[in-house]
């Protein structure tokens, strides 16, 4: 007689969501089995560009902090939930140093610095484990990675289109009066000051009306509403035309500030590093506590690493790493406007960070679009996709329609948009890429 199968075990509601991967995931999966080095261009990954890693410099922080077990105790141990001192004094630094405007020794006396368990990402993963459920308001086109955890955590998006500037402030204003009484229900406000994927610089006039605005909303509801500003491409602002940005802390007078960035854009992914400046409360505290939940802390040896090279290396560094990202930004945004100018309706990014992002006044970039299935080589025409039994060259970018909130005001204008990344890929990689962009382009047009 057959035992009928044990059902598998129950899951949580949070469980039961992440058994739905979301579309960026599955796609660049899909790519993953057969994508072919050297031939395969990939605009879609926000990865750094190899080039740019201080593979030296790592080799003689790991050196340093080997040889010195005194200033780095313990390195290759277990560390503490708030971070290791060494790394802490480091950042506040770098913050008074080469940090965002308005900081000083006072503002950081009066906050803490906590560092994560895995990087940025780890801390507003944890902000979504810590926050009570309800309603969050971010900037359309949306952080796709990070609002794909919201929701399947439970909270419900807000998204507020941009403008030039950043998450439209009169956009902000108008949704929360809308909102009526369900206002109440607002759980925290996150914007990306270099925003991912428009790349748009938020200024400094938008970030003060941003605190004061979520300033008196906290003040309407009788509780603090956390601002979540997260900096990760501040670093990487390039243009050197732009201002020097503003810290949103700076213009915090009631405590509800929390600006989390990381060095994995300005030194190396890899050594997982993210911090967060935050106002003392209960929540940075329940924040130290789940960082001990999540592994007791980031591995004690990076983040050893990681003050030895803010301490001697990372001006060098970033003024190094921004050097060729401008090269590359000018470069490619001359190559787009001139191949791919005649079918843009707007063109943002290339003034920080690695992203353009395009708006075409016509091209459908959705999956299995025309202008997507040229440049996937699934047309079906051999002409097209293949040189006798040999696929020619793919191109991999995020469309707009994973990007764009889809009960939004640009749900129709997202399925017409697409993130580009100059980031990983050398230039003469992501100039063939373009041409077939190009010529996706004219086939799409000719259908």
């Amino acid at each position: 007689m057959t035992t009928p199968p044990l059902p598998p075990p129950a899951l949580s509601d949070y469980g039961e969501a992440c058994l739905t991967t979301s579309p960026v995931n599955r796609m660049m999966a899909e790519y993953a089995v057969d994508f072919r080095d050297g031939i395969d261009i990939n605009l879609g990954v926000g990865y750094v560009n190899e080039a740019t890693l201080p593979r030296e410099g790592i080799r003689q922080g790991l050196d340093a902090v080997l040889a010195d077990p005194d200033r780095y105790r313990a390195a290759l141990n277990y560390g503490g939930p708030t971070g290791s001192a060494n790394l802490t004094g480091s950042f506040r630094q770098w913050y008074l140093q080469h940090g965002p405007e308005g900081v000083d020794e006072a503002l950081l006396d009066e906050r803490h610095l906590l560092i994560g368990p895995n990087g940025a990402t780890s801390l507003l993963e944890s902000l979504a484990l810590l926050l009570q459920r309800g309603i969050v308001i971010v900037a359309d086109p949306l952080y796709y990675i990070y609002c794909d955890v919201l929701q399947r955590a439970g909270f419900e998006l807000l998204a507020i289109p941009e403008d030039a500037e950043g998450l439209s402030a009169d956009g902000l204003l108008q949704a929360i009066e809308a909102l009526g009484d369900r206002v109440a229900e607002i759980s925290f406000v996150y914007v990306v000051t270099v925003h991912n994927p428009t790349a748009t610089v938020m200024s400094n006039r938008r970030r003060r009306q941003i605190v004061d605005i979520v300033s008196d909303l906290s003040r309407r509801l009788d509780r603090r509403i956390p601002l979540v500003a997260d900096r990760a491409y501040e670093d990487l602002i390039h243009d050197e035309s732009l201002e020097r940005p503003r810290s949103m802390m700076a213009d915090d007078a009631i405590g509800i500030v929390y600006e989390i960035g990381t060095v994995s854009k300005i030194i190396a992914p890899a050594l997982r590093i993210g911090y967060v400046v935050a106002p003392a409360g209960p929540l940075i505290s329940a924040l130290t506590q789940r960082t001990s939940d999540a592994g007791f802390s980031a591995p004690l040896i990076t983040q050893e690493i990681s003050s030895w090279l803010l301490d001697h290396l990372v001006a060098e560094q970033v003024q190094r790493v921004n050097d060729g990202y401008r090269h590359k930004a000018q470069v490619v945004g001359e190559e787009l406007r001139r191949r791919l100018g005649p079918y843009l309706q707007n063109l943002t990014g290339g003034q920080a960070g690695f992203y353009y992002y395009l708006s075409f006044e016509s091209i459908d970039t959705t999956l299995n679009s025309p202008f997507h299935r040229y440049l996937t080589r699934t047309t079906g025409d051999r002409a097209i996709d293949a040189v006798g039994q040999l696929l020619q060259p793919r191109v991999i970018y995020i469309p707009g329609e994973f990007c764009a909130h889809p009960t939004g005001q640009l749900a129709s204008v997202g399925q017409r948009q697409l993130r580009l990344s100059y980031g990983f890929e050398e230039l003469e990689q992501i100039s063939a890429a373009i041409g077939y962009m190009a010529e996706a382009c004219t086939w799409a047009t000719s259908r």
